[in-house]
């Protein structure tokens, strides 16, 4: 061995630990070599992975608030926009907003597209808001008061249903439950055929409907004791020229109903401040504008008898 053949015991021509390249090596041993005399590897980075909470539906600010065209929409706001006040100052959350819409097409056509978080329909309309996601929490109360009434001038001589074959009769709108359904249904069974001996007329609310008769358009105009009576004390020079002829038995009255989606806290809370409205003072002074007197809780069942009446008219009038 020649002096030049001469290394550290241990190592070899090309030894990467010393730094001097070698012959004749292979590329993967090279590799090895040096990974075996470098720096300690650190330990592998392991990303870590927190779940997200799922973002939550934002409650909204303003729950929108519909009655149906009971009024037109400036006496409704009137009646019922004073209550609306009156939940907003003692909810201390979200706030209500009235709405009022002109006729019972527009009222349906929100409710049944589930436009409106809270509602107060008839009885027709609250049941077929089921089939869109509300449900029943509370009623109108007096139902004795939930009749149809029919309207004549008192100087019409008309005194028998019969005399009504061939005439113009006013209702506010087919789904009208007290104010059209009840009393056709009555002229349709006190001697009058609903479907071919009278001419309906709908005028899609029921302040137009009584103003119809008095302007000579329809002989005969049905409405419901609530409208006549907030009628009367606001045109009592109209009023004056009519009379009550015919009423009608009497059903549940009007409800209330909250889409799937409100808060349960809140739609309980909304119906806790109704059903004490004729507790107070304050209260009783709300409810005589409507005019009733008071709210009451209810659900679906309430309606049972309401539904037994639309199977029999359904299968009898058009």
């Amino acid at each position: 061995m020649t002096p030049t053949d001469a290394r550290p015991l241990g190592s070899s021509p090309g030894d990467p630990c010393r730094g001097r390249g070698g012959r004749g090596r292979l590329l993967v041993l090279a590799a090895l070599a040096l990974a075996a005399c470098g720096p300690e590897p650190r330990p592998g980075y392991a990303p870590e992975y927190v779940a997200r909470p799922a973002p939550q539906a934002r409650e909204p600010a303003v729950y929108r608030f519909a009655v149906h065209p009971l009024h037109n929409p400036q006496r409704l706001a009137a009646v019922y926009g004073p209550i609306v006040a009156y939940l907003n100052r003692h909810l201390g959350g979200p706030t209500l907003r009235l709405e009022a819409s002109r006729s019972y097409e527009a009222f349906e056509a929100e409710l049944y597209g589930r436009g409106y978080q809270l509602a107060l329909p008839n009885p027709v309309q609250a049941l077929r808001s089921l089939g869109s996601g509300y449900r029943i929490f509370g009623k109108m109360g007096g139902d004795e008061q939930f009749r149809g009434i029919i309207l004549v001038r008192r100087d019409s001589g008309l005194q028998r249903v019969e005399q009504l074959k061939g005439m113009v009769v006013a209702f506010p709108a087919p789904t009208a439950l007290a104010a059209t359904m009840l009393p056709l249904w009555y002229l349709h069974t006190h001697g009058l055929d609903a479907n071919r001996e009278l001419r309906r007329l709908y005028t899609g609310s029921q302040e137009s409907s009584i103003m119809s008769v008095y302007l000579g358009q329809a002989a005969a105009a049905a409405t419901w004791p609530v409208p006549w009576e907030t009628f009367s004390r606001r045109r009592p020079e109209v009023a004056a020229a009519l009379e009550v002829r015919w009423e009608t038995g009497a059903l549940m009255n009007n409800a209330l109903v909250a889409r799937d989606d409100v808060p349960p806290e809140l739609v309980a809370r909304v119906g806790a401040l109704l059903f004490a409205l004729h507790e107070t003072p304050e209260g009783a002074r709300l409810l005589a504008e409507v005019p009733i007197p008071r709210f009451e809780p209810a659900t679906a069942e309430t309606y049972a008898p309401v539904r037994a009446f639309l199977d029999t008219y359904q299968r009898s009038i058009r």
